[in-house]
């Protein structure tokens, strides 16, 4: 999302990364290498209300019989290889699946390793967890009555199944929002995804007609840049 954006880039991760790893080995030299805080989110991304759409019962379970064992992080990453779970939880919360797929090749952009994510977050409070980038009020707004409800926002890192299940229902709660003809030449899907980056007032804004700024114009350049792969990826 939104915030870890701002002068974000692989150089600028590269950096982050021998800082991080640095600072790793002090944490684990002073006996804190799994602690993490626990600081709220940016009001500024989460969204403001859920959705319209009927949601199924949450029941009991964190693991329903049918959902993917959690998919632990490991080596290279590319959301290409989670178009299994990317269709699973598209049909779920009802989105489009190339939708889903698309907003995790945007948010590809830095490296999704738990430690290193842990690390920096220890740093900076209010940055986000897991490889859809979602922060902690985005993810407590979005899981209540959702099959996902039980789990926690600190999994995310670990578990991108459960990262890939939050964001689709997040999506959900955004296109819920949105009104049934947008004044503006923007598809739904377009206006969702700047609701993922921008938070719902904003896509709200836009789908009014308010002019994009250029951090969410530089979002919606890349999602139509990566759109027709995400497509590929998931069919």
């Amino acid at each position: 999302m939104s915030e870890d954006k701002k002068g974000s880039g692989p150089g600028r991760w590269l950096v982050i990364g021998v800082v991080v790893v640095a600072g790793l080995g002090l944490v684990r030299g002073n006996g804190h290498d799994d602690a993490a805080s626990a600081g709220p989110s940016p009001t500024a991304t989460a969204p403001s209300g859920p959705g319209s759409g009927a949601a199924p019962s949450a029941g009991s379970s964190a693991t329903p019989p049918n959902a993917p064992k959690p998919s632990k992080p490991s080596g290279r990453y590319d959301p290409a290889d989670y178009a299994a779970p990317v269709r699973q939880y598209a049909a779920e919360a009802g989105v489009s699946p190339q939708l889903l797929m698309v907003i995790l090749y945007n948010e590809a952009y830095k490296p999704h390793d738990p430690e290193l994510e842990r690390a920096w977050q220890r740093g900076k409070p209010d940055a986000s967890f897991g490889i859809a980038n979602m922060h902690r009020a985005a993810f407590e707004d979005t899981r209540p009555g959702r099959p996902f409800a039980s789990r926690q926002w600190e999994e995310l890192p670990d578990d991108r199944n459960l990262a890939i299940q939050a964001a689709a229902w997040h999506l959900h709660d955004l296109a819920g929002q949105l009104p049934a003809r947008p004044g503006v030449p923007l598809s739904r899907d377009e206006l969702v995804a700047l609701g993922y980056n921008a938070g719902a007032g904003n896509m709200l804004a836009f789908a009014r007609g308010v002019r994009i700024g250029s951090q969410a114009q530089s979002y919606l350049d890349r999602l139509r840049d990566n759109w027709s792969k995400s497509g590929e990826a998931v069919k």
